[in-house]
């Protein structure tokens, strides 16, 4: 591991701009950015179709019904996880520098030297807004949608990581995307990186 690895994690909540703003920061550090698209590197190593995979990206599993055997697991969640989980294992391994959105990967990473966490939450009134002009929602499918989705990420993270989702303990930075907006959001993230990875990176 070279002592500039950096390992940047994005917790978000849906409707904060997480994504977005993770999507940025990569741009502007130089980093490379995984999310969802893992799986698709992932899908062709194993020859499968990436939307097969992503069916079951992000979603917690039924424990009652879940078993695991011979280092297989009956769950397709818990299966699509660890094959993310290892995905980014190997690329720290070799020493890559990137930003990862989700998948527990503050969790994957706990310890680690270069790890840089963060959390982005927002306002109910500004998330639901936002996520009503990007999927063409009414106010209440919008909320249910930002409902259930924190839910498959909460029971999701809690399932496989020992700190909880969105708890404050959890990451180095948890940041309130609403009270200034994206950009502002943005700039404090990257000034705030930046003197991490100036300064060594300790915490």
């Amino acid at each position: 591991m070279s002592d500039s690895q950096v390992i940047i994690t994005i917790g978000r909540e849906f409707g904060s701009g997480g994504h977005a703003i993770a999507e940025e920061l990569s741009r502007r550090l130089g980093l490379k950015f995984y999310d969802h698209n893992i799986l698709d590197e992932i899908a062709l190593e194993k020859g499968v179709d990436p939307e097969t995979l992503r069916r079951y990206d992000e979603k917690p599993h039924k424990l009652f019904l879940s078993r695991s055997v011979k280092g297989h697991h009956s769950s397709a969640e818990v299966n699509v996880a660890y094959m993310q989980f290892d995905y980014l294992k190997k690329k720290a391994a070799q020493g890559e520098s990137f930003i990862v959105v989700g998948r527990c990967a503050e969790g994957i990473f706990e310890g680690h030297p270069g790890l840089i966490s963060i959390f982005i939450l927002g306002n109910k009134e500004e998330k639901c807004k936002r996520v009503m002009e990007l999927y063409h929602l009414s106010e209440q499918e919008a909320l249910e949608k930002m409902r259930r989705h924190d839910e498959y990420r909460k029971r999701y993270h809690n399932n496989f990581c020992e700190d909880k989702w969105g708890d404050s303990r959890t990451y180095d930075l948890c940041i309130n995307s609403s009270l200034k907006g994206l950009e502002v959001t943005t700039d404090v993230l990257e000034a705030y990186i930046r003197t991490r990875m100036d300064s060594g990176n300790k915490q």
